[in-house]
């Protein structure tokens, strides 16, 4: 069940980029009684959000945002979907409180990580006077459980894989480059990097084309939250489409961290690994290979 909306006083705000997250955290919502409004972002939201009270604003435009909040009344915000690219500095149209940090917020744009720039962002939205909550506060059935989704499991040599797969992805993680590896046969193969999830697959499968990687080891895709991130923005999470991409890889399956990561889809995810003969199972952080699960 979602939380319910009755004892805030005011709207939730759903700042929409791409996917599927923004259209699920919505319709949560709704059924817990909210009436959100949705933010949807130029260039990046990909869903018609006609249904719903909503404005569409530049991903620099937090004057627009602060604006949009006084609007609609609204007091806590979930950030949710996929941002392909960071605004340039130009393309930044600030608050007065803005201003003031206009030095620290054009630094960490330039050359912070994806989770600097994200607290970044929470920070200046917060100093707008609104509550910056998780899409899992909204929607908690989307976070992942520990062990199977589906029918089938990681065998022995898949957990080796899982447990090598994720101290690549923690070592990734501390430094705040990406949330995901790939392991074949105890090697690391892959590792995440501004491309995103589904693009790191593609390459393990070019890889493997080409006579890289083994083709006698399957080798498992596993997803983490960094371990300095700040759950409220860009949890980890997987949806047809990885487990798609895992197929044309070759892989045994997918691991992802249960409680801190999301499952899109997540009926369709199982349908299309049990179809596909994969594994998808949520991982208990911090385990050895024989106790994730």
């Amino acid at each position: 069940m979602a939380a319910s909306g009755q004892d805030n006083k005011g709207r939730l705000a759903i700042i929409a980029g791409s996917g599927f997250l923004p259209a699920y955290v919505a319709e949560a919502a709704r059924q817990a009684g909210e009436d959100p409004v949705i933010l949807a972002l130029t260039n990046e939201a990909d869903r018609d959000w006609s249904a719903f009270d909503h404005a569409t604003l530049g991903v620099g435009n937090f004057a627009g945002l602060e604006a949009a909040f006084r609007r609609y009344g609204i007091d806590r915000v979930v950030m949710s979907g996929a941002v392909a690219r960071r605004p340039a500095w130009r393309e930044i149209h600030p608050t007065w409180r803005v201003i003031k940090e206009l030095p620290s917020t054009i630094r960490t744009l330039l050359s912070g990580g994806d989770n600097a720039v994200l607290q970044m962002v929470i920070r200046l939205i917060e100093a707008c006077g609104v509550r910056v909550i998780g899409a899992h506060e909204i929607a908690p059935d989307l976070l992942a459980t520990t062990g199977p989704l589906g029918k089938h499991s990681p065998s022995k040599e898949d957990l080796r894989d899982i447990a090598q797969g994720a101290k690549a992805a923690d070592a990734l993680g501390l430094l705040d480059v990406g949330q995901g590896a790939v392991s074949v046969g105890g090697r690391v193969v892959a590792l995440e990097g501004a491309e995103g999830t589904d693009q790191m697959i593609e390459r393990v499968a070019g890889l493997r084309a080409e006579g890289r990687i083994s083709t006698r080891r399957r080798g498992v895709l596993v997803k983490l939250c960094k371990p300095q991130q700040d759950v409220r923005a860009d949890l980890p999470s997987i949806g047809v489409s990885t487990v798609m991409n895992a197929k044309k890889a070759g892989l045994a399956g997918v691991a992802i961290e249960a409680g801190r990561a999301l499952v899109l889809e997540r009926e369709a995810v199982i349908a299309a690994a049990d179809e596909a003969g994969l594994f998808v199972c949520g991982i208990d952080r911090g385990l050895s290979a024989e106790g994730f699960m």
